[in-house]
């Protein structure tokens, strides 16, 4: 069994008027978002159903913007509407250059997974936790190789502070990523890479801003997105080799499948 804090509640942990109408469809039913990322391949389902979880962690999906819905996009999303990610450090011997939610491990002491989740976002961002609004936590996703449970923690930033690179060694960029322009048609496309066995990963992705999002982010992003009606339609026939696909965007990222050190960056 994963070691973890006292707090194992999945779904909403608000009143849902306390929750932005345009993240309300994902918290109405959060089993829809982990359900969405599961039955993607057949390789990840199998994995998940005889996983056995030794290691705790969260990461914080942290969404900034107006409460009130939209009427000007799919799914009510709001033009200010943002995410809050990170970027691994390029001298970093694993997974290298990646993008990544703010997470990591359960300490000892953490209020598992919003007290993880949290703590591990003021250490990497130094985002100010009195103006994040927790809404919801998602149901915890299996990392088979790695033997993490990882639990995303989904906030909303009510009170937006200044965020920044705090330790250089391990993070070379802190991002508020507008969602309108990260979901654009145009920055959506798939990446495929063979992995254990022979096997062959498949998963959505986006490039945005020089930054390739992929793996257990693209993934959990573009599950949010479908589950809040935000999509706009995109070529989903658009399957790119993930090697060259980094090289496209300055190879700054390593393609590892497992990082020990951050979820957020876990494949």
């Amino acid at each position: 069994m994963a070691e973890r804090g006292s707090d194992e509640r999945t779904g909403p942990q608000v009143r849902r008027e306390e929750i932005p109408e345009w993240l309300r469809p994902v918290t109405d039913d959060v089993g829809r978002v982990t359900e969405n990322v599961l039955n993607r391949g057949g390789d990840r389902t199998r994995w998940a159903t005889s996983f056995r979880a030794t290691r705790a962690a969260a990461v914080l999906v942290l969404f900034g913007g107006s409460f009130d819905a939209a009427t000007d996009h799919p799914g009510g999303l709001p033009a200010d509407a943002d995410v809050l990610l990170t970027e691994r450090a390029a001298t970093l011997r694993q997974h290298s250059g990646q993008i990544a939610f703010p997470g990591g491990g359960w300490d000892p002491g953490d209020d598992h997974p919003v007290g993880t989740a949290m703590r591990e976002a003021v250490e990497e961002t130094g985002l100010s936790s009195e103006g994040v609004d927790v809404v919801a936590n998602l149901r915890p996703f299996p990392v088979p190789a790695s033997g993490f449970e990882v639990t995303p923690v989904l906030a909303h930033w009510s009170k937006p502070s200044p965020v920044r690179v705090v330790d250089e060694g391990e993070t070379s960029r802190v991002e508020r990523v507008n969602l309108r322009e990260l979901l654009r048609p145009e920055n959506r496309f798939q990446v495929t890479r063979k992995i254990f066995g022979g096997s062959v990963y498949r998963g959505p992705a986006f490039g945005y801003d020089g930054m390739l999002v992929w793996g257990f982010t693209g993934g959990l992003l573009a599950a949010i997105s479908e589950v809040a009606g935000w999509d706009v339609p995109w070529n989903t026939h658009d399957i790119r080799p993930l090697e060259e696909t980094i090289a496209r965007f300055g190879g700054r990222q390593s393609s590892g499948v497992v990082s020990d050190e951050n979820p957020g960056a876990l494949r």
